[in-house]
């Protein structure tokens, strides 16, 4: 990989991390359309570090505010009760099932849904159920239903979109556009949904991260040109990242996620027909 390879993946992993439209999904077709190798697994993980740091910088008042939570609530023996322990109890419950799904199934995840046809599949698919969700949630609003806010979420809450989190392990479904999606199911505003979005990230792409620069540390860090650019990958990740935080929440608090959702069917479809025409290899 080339420094200039690693510097359009980490712009191109920072604005897709979190915008709804999937950042494996994106550095698995980037290099496909510019005739580069398949970056891995590995690399897409470790440098989504990255945009770990720029949730931890762009939240860290709220991030601040939990583990002083936690601290005083686990010294006071009562380890639930203040509403900032709370959350930050939510969040670690809520990333169980993508960390058991990721070990579970770990080799598949790796190998054959790394294809474009299960990308651009998921692509389209994930973006009829975020169009479902933007229904569902414009049908409670005309009907005067209260919508949550952060400090109005619950356990069940977060169970569910810690759920539907794991369906982002497949590359084409975009972590972020599927726990905004679950979140508008559960009816929170889109400001929350994606706040609590971003701030669920946080353990997940951490473990994710770890793990797999350890169990690839061999080839990802092989020679001095490799570490070179996977940490150029990821220091421009996390710079675009904190952009596109700021950008995303600004946008949903007065538009719905219909861009987003174009954009995946439209590249979605294109990528089913180059690849029907083997303009470009699965």
């Amino acid at each position: 990989m080339t420094i200039g390879e690693a510097i359009a993946l980490g712009v191109v992993q920072g604005l897709t991390e979190f915008l709804p439209i999937s950042s494996s999904g994106h550095l698995k077709i980037v290099p496909s359309l510019l005739g580069w190798g398949d970056p891995g697994a590995g690399f897409t993980a470790v440098i989504q570090l990255g945009t770990l740091l720029a949730v931890l910088i762009y939240f860290r008042i709220d991030i601040s505010r939990m583990v002083r939570g936690v601290l005083v609530g686990l010294s006071s023996g009562q380890p639930l009760g203040n509403p900032d322990a709370k959350m930050a109890w939510m969040i670690v419950a809520a990333t169980v099932p993508i960390v058991i799904a990721g070990l579970l199934f770990k080799d598949a995840i790796e190998t054959w849904l790394r294809t474009l046809y299960v990308t651009a599949t998921m692509l389209i698919l994930i973006a009829i159920v975020m169009g479902v969700a933007e229904w569902w949630h414009f049908r409670r609003v005309r009907r005067g239903e209260p919508i949550k806010s952060l400090d109005q979420v619950t356990w069940a809450d977060s169970l569910a979109v810690g759920l539907a989190q794991v369906i982002a392990l497949i590359p084409g479904s975009s972590r972020s556009g599927v726990t905004i999606t679950g979140a508008l199911f559960r009816n929170f505003d889109r400001g929350t949904a994606a706040r609590f979005s971003f701030l669920l990230s946080l353990p997940s792409i951490f473990a994710a991260g770890v793990y797999q620069l350890y169990s690839a540390r061999h080839e990802l860090l092989a020679t001095q040109e490799s570490i070179t650019t996977l940490l150029i990958a990821t220091v421009v990740s996390g710079i675009v990242g904190y952009a596109s935080i700021a950008f995303l929440l600004g946008y949903l608090r007065t538009r719905t996620m219909g861009i987003f959702i174009v954009y995946r069917i439209v590249l979605g479809v294109v990528l089913l027909v180059l690849l029907s025409r083997g303009m470009i290899q699965p």
